[in-house]
């Protein structure tokens, strides 16, 4: 059995995120403010190194440190305290602090708190999506306003920083995140107007539809959608022919009716966690004999079945009538 999946946002548009806040003034508040905006930023992807833990939603990445309650909630005062410690013992007799700036314990918080928002609402513009209300709920949650690694998200906040770090001015770094906030409402926007162009083709009753931006020309959008027991794919463009659906693989079966795949949801711990996780799951099923080999794939990262870089596998009886020999 195998189980080879990683999601995530990047760490380093978590981190300009972070640093442009701190740019923007933040910093100027309290000792510790530039760290603070960096790691609250970047504080909820501490759950990759829990995927071992027996409690769900903590083991799922983008579950528990992710949603409201611990990741925006619980953890920020927590990284707050620690600053404050490392600032009390950077403070003894005989040590001297870089910055002027005095320590307001206050504004620690608060900007542990800011700082910490940004995570989950970056993780949310992206297919891989995000538990907000872990651990009250499973659902997840995605707007699909952004490609996994923007690079233009990239390149105004680091803009925005440069500028205002050369100049000493905190008002390009705020520009810099306020034009990163109008060009995730703008793909929003595109995306949910993608999303309706599969609905008014498909019907409403269509479900799980994902509108992946692309990375460099981010109005394009990559769809995949379930309906009736298929995977679809298409492609959206507001700037060409609006929906168009490719010439080959327009549709296939997930099979999660099969009733070797629906032994194999509950073969191993991976799939188990691979199923939990996957939105548009769907199966591959190799027969031999009396055995079958069961591989689960995503169509969020698959435009056919079983080529798709995350995967889980079980083999299990092919047949509960079969005799072996």
């Amino acid at each position: 059995m195998t189980c080879n999946f990683r999601v995530g946002m990047d760490n380093l548009t978590h981190s300009l995120v972070g640093w442009a806040m701190a740019e923007a003034g933040l910093k100027h508040r309290t000792r510790k403010g530039l760290a603070g905006c960096i790691l609250a930023a970047n504080m909820p992807d501490i759950d990759v190194f829990f995927g071992w833990a027996s409690w769900a939603p903590l083991a799922m990445h983008r579950g528990f440190t992710h949603g409201l309650v611990g990741g925006v909630l619980i953890m920020p005062p927590v990284l707050a305290l620690l600053l404050w410690l490392l600032d009390q013992w950077q403070s003894q007799p005989g040590r001297q602090h870089a910055s002027g700036v005095p320590m307001h314990a206050g504004w620690l918080v608060a900007i542990c708190y800011l700082g910490a928002l940004t995570h989950p609402l970056l993780d949310l513009q992206n297919t891989y999506a995000v538990q907000l209300l872990s651990p009250f709920s499973s659902d997840w949650f995605h707007t699909d306003g952004l490609f996994i690694v923007s690079p233009w998200m990239l390149l105004m906040l680091a803009a925005g920083i440069a500028r205002s770090r050369s100049t000493g001015r905190s008002s390009p770094a705020l520009q810099s995140l306020a034009i990163a906030a109008a060009f995730i409402a703008t793909n929003i926007l595109v995306s949910g107007q993608a999303r309706q162009s599969v609905r008014e083709r498909h019907g409403n009753q269509t479900e799980r539809i994902f509108a992946a931006p692309e990375a460099l020309l981010f109005w394009r959008r990559n769809l995949a959608w379930w309906n009736d027991g298929r995977i679809f794919h298409g492609f959206y463009d507001p700037l060409g022919r609006g929906l168009r659906m490719p010439r080959s693989a327009v549709s296939y079966p997930d099979n999660m009716r099969d009733p070797a795949v629906i032994a194999a949801t509950r073969a191993s711990p991976e799939v188990i966690k691979f199923l939990a996780w996957s939105q548009l799951p769907f199966a591959r099923v190799e027969r031999r004999g009396c055995m079958a080999v069961v591989t689960f794939g995503d169509a969020r990262f698959s435009d056919l079945p079983g080529r798709s870089g995350f995967t889980a596998s079980a083999e299990v009886p092919a047949d509960p009538e079969c005799r072996f020999r």
